[in-house]
């Protein structure tokens, strides 16, 4: 078995930064973990965060998650421009499965993504390209590296073109790359649907899955042993090897009726296996194991792990996860496996607040969802603050923030959601007028594929007058507005992480989220709840509170104030034109016709009304462009409790924002 300890020591001798291309398939999110447990200046890089469920069960921050799409030049120039990595290991790929079918793609991915990262990994020390055994196709019978390449697939095409191209950049552009060919690499967070995880479940259940026959051989790498392969091949970079592809396998032939012994012999299975009920696949091959001289001698690695023992690590991390109950979800969905983080904005809810989170953690533990809890003092005259450093300090999952001032619930759900590390994001008021029971529905209409879903509040416990107020307003908003924003849909929603990142990197400062939550688009729907009356203390909403909300949503997305100014300015120019004109003729048919100063008192007091409104309706536009061209911060935080420790210096809160974010 790997030496865990000398594994970490060749670890911290990487050149860091470290990037790893294809984080999210089963050996990346090996090396990932591996390496993030010895150091973190190392980055997950995947085409896709939502789907990359292994990442999520690892906890790998969010901040150490990068999106990049590799078939995409300008995508991958930036991001290895930005960070700069030293040492890249590239285990993206596509079509090693039957699923992935699409032609197109996988020499997208495989050849046209491996010469974008080539082209950009200027200043790099190595460069370690996963390659597959495929590539030898049907000469698969222990070959050495410069044997003939006998492709037999689309898949094995991709990567013998892949080895190809590293070889030149190696050799005419002294790029430190090598390829690495790996055989049948088996062990913890494999794909369930594989051989060997179907295997072991099959054999828990004391059965057999489908078999082929019997003859069909493989060549068994544990992973652990794979992960060293792949800092190996860093640590011994040279112009000597570079441009090389060497075999990471054991060189033992092992038949699929040697591998169904050695687990019905470890597992004690009783009935014989029956050989032939499954189809023999197109890349079934009877002799296809490896020759491991060449890496041994240049890379100084060998395959450690035999079989048994990585069959029995692999049954035991099956036992200690609940691989029923947790990875065979996340593997079908990858939302299953999701956290949802709740952000509250508190401002005088201080009994609310242990209300609030009794009934959040119940409701999340009844749904069985990852959570995570913030709550916003905005600072509050009451001892909110109090309440929230309580519950933090007995709850991991709860983050407190407070603010230097009162900057308003827009501000408030914004400085939570720029920290919270959710798939999704649900913002509540602190005042439990939006019931965390409604929740479970907002997550069901996720799982369906919404993005964003929002609360309906198809009725308010207050008065018949109050309920008609609102709904009117929101009718007369949802028609002034340019886009369309749902009727009676307030801040109460859940989102999907990447609408939240849109909304938090809007740059402006007056903010009025339902709206901005409408004009970024996506996947929406609602779900109807009645909104039950504030449980305790008073409304902080006035008149002028909720005037001052109706101004700001209507300055923010409708210019039909406007435009009724240039409709009033064309009618009355219009008017006044016609009026001269019937005055003219008045003078000369009648005279004698008395004028008096009533008629021009009216006029005057009309028009100056009139002028006296337009420049009020673009003084409001103009207030907007005033705050804005300011480029104040949203909000200001003056600490922030984290797993029970206060941050209160601007060093502290600023190192927390950049690496506690967990996912």
């Amino acid at each position: 078995m790997i030496n865990e300890k000398e594994l970490r020591d060749k670890i911290k001798k990487l050149d860091g930064p470290i990037f790893v291309f294809g984080a999210s398939g089963f050996i990346g999110a090996n090396i990932i973990k591996d390496i993030f447990a010895v150091r973190q200046d190392c980055y997950a890089i995947t085409h896709n965060v939502n789907s990359a469920w292994r990442l999520k069960l690892l906890d790998i921050p969010a901040n150490n998650i990068l999106h990049c799409d590799i078939t995409s030049a300008i995508s991958v120039k930036n991001i290895l421009e930005k960070y700069q990595p030293k040492t890249i290991f590239n285990l993206a790929a596509y079509g090693a499965y039957s699923k992935q079918s699409d032609v197109r793609l996988i020499y997208e991915t495989n050849v046209n993504g491996t010469v974008n990262i080539l082209e950009n990994c200027a200043g790099a020390t190595a460069y370690i390209h996963a390659g597959s055994s495929s590539e030898y196709g049907t000469n698969s019978a222990a070959p050495a590296e410069t044997d003939t390449l006998e492709p037999n697939s689309h898949y094995s095409a991709s990567k013998i073109s892949a080895s190809y191209i590293i070889e030149y950049y190696a050799r005419y552009k002294n790029t430190p790359a090598i390829n690495l060919r790996l055989y049948s690499i088996f062990g913890m967070w494999e794909e369930p649907d594989r051989l060997v995880p179907v295997m072991i479940e099959k054999a828990r259940a004391n059965t057999y899955p489908n078999l082929v026959e019997k003859e069909i051989s493989r060549d068994f790498v544990f992973i652990t042993d794979a992960v060293e392969a792949f800092v190996d091949a860093a640590l011994n970079m040279s112009p000597k090897i570079a441009g090389k592809s060497f075999n990471i396998c054991s060189g033992k032939k092992t038949t699929l009726e040697a591998l169904v012994n050695t687990v019905r012999k470890q597992f004690n299975i009783a009935a014989e296996p029956q050989w032939g009920n499954m189809q023999n696949r197109n890349w079934d091959l009877k002799d296809w194991y490896g020759n491991p001289a060449e890496t041994t001698k240049d890379l100084g690695w060998t395959a450690k792990t035999s079989l048994e023992d990585g069959l029995q690590a692999t049954l035991n991390w099956h036992k200690s996860i609940d691989y029923s109950g947790i990875i065979l979800p996340a593997f079908q969905n990858p939302k299953l496996n999701a956290k949802i983080t709740a952000i509250i904005a508190c401002y005088k809810d201080e009994p609310a607040i242990p209300i609030m989170y009794e009934r959040l953690v119940k409701m999340f533990n009844e749904t069985k969802v990852r959570y995570e809890i913030i709550f916003v003092n905005d600072c509050s005259p009451d001892k909110s603050e109090e309440a929230i450093a309580a519950i933090a300090a007995k709850d991991n999952n709860v983050i407190g923030i407070s603010h230097s001032r009162n900057f308003g619930s827009q501000s408030a759900f914004l400085s939570g959601m720029e920290i919270s590390s959710g798939d999704a994001v649900v913002l509540m008021d602190g005042d439990l007028q939006d019931p965390p029971e409604i929740i479970p529905q907002f997550y069901a209409k996720w799982m369906e594929g919404y993005d964003v879903v929002y609360g309906k509040r198809v009725k308010r416990e207050m008065s018949a007058f109050m309920n008609f107020v609102y709904k009117s307003f929101y009718r007369i908003f949802s028609n002034l507005s340019y886009i369309k924003i749902p009727n009676d849909a307030g801040d109460f929603s859940l989102m999907d992480r990447k609408v939240v990142t849109e909304l938090v990197n809007l740059p402006e400062k007056e903010v009025f989220l339902r709206g901005l939550r409408a004009w970024v688009g996506f996947k929406q729907t609602g779900v109807d709840y009645i909104r039950p009356e504030r449980m305790f203390g008073r409304s902080t909403n006035n008149l002028r509170r909720n005037i001052g909300w109706a101004k700001k949503a209507i300055f923010s997305f409708s210019f039909v104030p406007l435009e009724l100014l240039s409709y009033t300015g064309f009618l009355l120019t219009g008017f006044s034109f016609l009026a001269i004109i019937a005055q003219i003729i008045a003078r000369i048919l009648y005279p004698n016709i008395p004028h008096g100063i009533p008629t021009i008192i009216v006029l005057v007091l009309f028009f100056g009304g009139i002028q006296v409104l337009a420049i009020s309706i673009l003084g409001e536009y103009l207030a907007k462009i005033f705050e804005e061209s300011k480029g104040r911060p949203k909000y200001i935080r003056k600490s922030v409790i984290y797993k029970g420790k206060v941050l209160d210096t601007a060093t502290e809160i600023d190192n927390f924002k950049k690496t506690v974010k967990q996912r």
